[in-house]
């Protein structure tokens, strides 16, 4: 009986407070790299390759901590992308309510689950393989539970707790924040049509899946930072992996260069602004928000409608904008002569990517009447991003 009390209280390794602590805290970070690097990088986006050993090693892990099945997992991720915000999205704040997501994420994710034929169409390229279908996804639960079994056998009765934590690790953290807080809360790089967020500029915590808003813009991209205050540390063990030959990641999205006292659009500066939408956006918007703000401290604004809210909607892409958005911001433009010339254009640079049949001689010369219309605007800020959009390379 002695024994079987010590057992319980001590399990095999008769670790203390703090090396159970650590020992947990270890477990949920690898759980959450085999998300982020495996799961979301490497299988749904295919942003980088990994060894097959690695590869291996995070699918046995993820069934060992989590029960998830790849295919699974990874098929309705791709389905959030494709209906991102819309009806069809798997776990989205604005169809099903933020609270909805934060507190019942691996709820929706389960029912996700079982829609059979959306999991056949978007899991191409998965593991299929032998142990794939005798094991991981044929015995999802028995994982888990031998890892139930191992936690107790290490640390004795408290391991049940250290097993509970585990299994809210990705719930509450991937399913819950990431899907959540993501979508509602947080910072933005760049207007995407998707409402993804920045959470924190430091992706510690959960792997750099905090910097949701960069994922969304370049979402075949390995790396999740994309400012110099910004964190990845799953980019971090990519790189570390990559020199150990164990990774080969995808090229990154490169922001464009400038050609300073370059005058004239030519094909450089078209190819250039053409794949770098995003990057061409933020940096008119960033030249525009203190002449948005001047403007908007200048005139009255409707009953309800703040100046925060006005600011968003003229820093965002006219085509991401809903019917009811569209609406408030015609009536916002209808109060000043200044803000429609400004988003206007803004609206005909936008347009650009949309000509998708045009030739390049067509687009070129689109590019090079509207900034030739922008530098004899009156706004001196629209002036200065003509002169540096023409540098562009």
């Amino acid at each position: 009986m002695e024994i079987v009390l010590r057992f319980l209280a001590d399990g095999l390794t008769g670790a203390s407070a703090f090396g159970i602590l650590i020992y947990t805290l270890l477990a949920t970070h690898v759980t959450i790299v085999a998300v982020t690097v495996y799961l979301h990088r490497h299988q749904a986006h295919r942003a980088l390759s990994l060894h097959p050993v690695v590869a291996h090693f995070f699918r046995f892990w993820l069934w060992l901590t989590t029960g998830m099945v790849t295919r699974e997992w990874v098929a309705i991720h791709r389905k959030h992308h494709a209906h991102c915000e819309r009806p069809g999205d798997p776990h989205s704040p604005r169809q099903a309510g933020l609270s909805t997501v934060l507190l019942r994420g691996a709820e929706l994710y389960r029912t996700a689950s079982r829609d059979h034929e959306a999991i056949s169409r978007y899991a191409a390229g998965c593991p299929d393989d032998w142990i794939e279908r005798r094991l991981y996804s044929r015995f999802t639960w028995q994982g888990v539970g031998l890892l139930l079994i191992v936690d107790v056998a290490l640390f004795g009765i408290i391991g049940l707790t250290v097993w509970g934590v585990q299994m809210l690790w990705i719930p509450v953290l991937a399913a819950g924040v990431i899907n959540g807080a993501g979508h509602a809360i947080g910072y933005r790089n760049f207007d995407c049509q998707e409402a993804a967020t920045n959470i924190v500029p430091l992706g510690l915590l959960i792997g750099g899946e905090e910097l949701h808003n960069n994922h969304h813009t370049f979402a075949t991209s390995a790396k999740l930072s994309v400012k110099w205050y910004e964190f990845d540390i799953g980019w971090m063990y990519i790189r570390l992996m990559q020199w150990l030959g164990l990774a080969r990641a995808r090229p990154l999205p490169a922001a464009p260069g400038i050609r300073y006292r370059h005058a004239q659009v030519d094909a450089a500066t078209l190819r250039a602004v053409l794949g770098n939408r995003a990057r061409v956006m933020a940096a008119l918007n960033a030249r525009l928000k203190p002449v948005w703000r001047r403007e908007l401290r200048s005139i009255a604004l409707a009953k309800g409608f703040d100046r925060r809210t006005a600011l968003r909607l003229l820093s965002r892409d006219p085509g991401y904008l809903d019917g009811e958005e569209q609406g408030r911001l015609g009536g916002l433009l209808a109060s000043s002569d200044y803000l429609r010339r400004v988003q206007g254009l803004r609206e005909q640079l936008a347009q650009l990517w949309q000509r998708s049949l045009a030739s390049e001689e067509q687009l070129m010369e689109a590019l090079s009447a509207w900034c030739a219309r922008a530098a004899e605007d009156k706004c001196g800020r629209i002036r200065a991003f003509a002169v540096e959009l023409r540098g562009y390379a």
